[in-house]
């Protein structure tokens, strides 16, 4: 693939403007099967094997993926939104590239796997995989996904053992179960849901006369956040990562 053609797949911008770059010298590559720092190329219709290719632009370290997959620790008080009505969006969060990586949709760039409300923190997936969001947004595929929750009273193994068996909500007679729950202080539960309804944990915990005082999600199928990811942070996953987070129960 020509360079600029990789630059453009990546979210550098047009053709013209990766062309541009790459004759203004400001992008490096590093050579396959070489340690030596990356070499300055300077003409964009070179061509190289893209997938796994290492590179620099203006300065900063960049690889090639055919699709994006990254995972997020979303901070309080920000929006799952491309247009944020009250606070900054998560999107903002992103290097440029990452936002502007075109799709034959009318968005460009990564999407967010979901939403987490504003005022609720931890892991959150974004592709640009439109195949990868469908799955992992089905209720089919019950995948798990864990929540620390902060509640405002005192938990009891009623209110335990009534969110396993089910609660009513008001948009859906069937009963809505948690896969599982856990009681892990006075105040600190771990719940467990393998599908997604608006506000689903607020309007559990309601339905069993609790309330929730702060919500955070700790992993998503097979993979936790990742210790080292600090609030605002995001990463690549990993190949096996990227298997395991589709984990059913």
């Amino acid at each position: 693939m020509q360079l600029q053609e990789i630059l453009y797949s990546q979210g550098f911008g047009t053709r013209r403007v990766c062309a541009g770059l790459i004759q203004q010298g400001l992008v490096q590559v590093y050579m396959p099967d070489s340690a030596l720092a990356p070499v300055t190329i300077a003409q964009a219709a070179t061509e190289f094997v893209a997938d796994g290719l290492r590179f620099k632009v203006q300065g900063v370290e960049w690889q090639y993926f055919e699709k994006a997959y990254l995972v997020l620790h979303k901070p309080a008080g920000t929006e799952c939104s491309q247009k944020p009505s009250t606070y900054p969006s998560i999107y903002t969060l992103l290097p440029s590239p990452l936002r502007l990586r075109p799709q034959k949709a009318a968005v460009q760039g990564v999407q967010a796997v979901g939403r987490l409300d504003q005022d609720t923190t931890g892991m959150l997936l974004l592709t640009d995989d439109g195949k990868f969001i469908h799955r992992m947004s089905s209720p089919k595929h019950h995948v798990p996904k864990v929540y620390e929750v902060t509640v405002k009273h005192a938990l009891d193994e009623r209110q335990v053992q009534k969110l396993l068996a089910g609660v009513v909500l008001d948009d859906d007679p069937a009963p809505v179960r948690a896969a599982a729950c856990e009681a892990v202080s006075e105040f600190h539960l771990r719940l467990t849901l393998t599908e997604g309804k608006y506000h689903q944990v607020k309007r559990m915990l309601a339905a069993v006369g609790n309330r929730v005082e702060g919500l955070h999600r700790s992993r998503i199928g097979g993979v936790a956040l990742p210790a080292d990811l600090a609030p605002g942070q995001w990463r690549w996953l990993s190949a096996e990562e990227l298997v395991a987070v589709q984990a059913k129960e």
